[in-house]
């Protein structure tokens, strides 16, 4: 569990983040991010690590395909950084992006339609 010393106005009081806040916050970061998929785990893929310099976090993605790749990975450092920073006061130190797949659109599955035209053309 980490802490941090918030004292707006002279009031006195810490607020306290966990891990599982942050976590939480990282997966409405991923959520904004089009073209990826979090990895189903228990842990959505998702590890937190409280250092000095800052937090470390890992991510694990499944991409779309047709989406760039590199570009999705910077695109995700950037939302998580941006919201993690802006709701809470932690810095981020690093995130490391791992794709873990790509999932490809389903292929639709073969009709027998030309058949059938054939067939109405005989009775026609």
């Amino acid at each position: 569990m980490a802490s941090i010393r918030y004292n707006p106005n002279g009031q006195k009081g810490r607020i306290s983040y966990n891990a599982d806040i942050v976590s939480g916050i990282v997966v409405l970061s991923l959520q904004e991010t089009e073209g990826i998929e979090l990895v189903p785990s228990k842990s959505k893929g998702i590890k937190i690590c409280f250092e000095k310099e800052g937090i470390f976090a890992d991510i694990s993605v499944i991409a779309h395909y047709g989406y760039n790749v590199p570009e999705l990975a910077y695109s995700i450092q950037q939302t998580v950084k941006q919201m993690v920073e802006s709701m809470t006061k932690f810095k981020i130190a690093k995130i490391d992006v791992h794709v873990q797949s790509v999932v490809f659109p389903a292929t639709p599955a073969p009709t027998s339609a030309p058949a059938e035209e054939g067939e109405q053309e005989k009775l026609g």
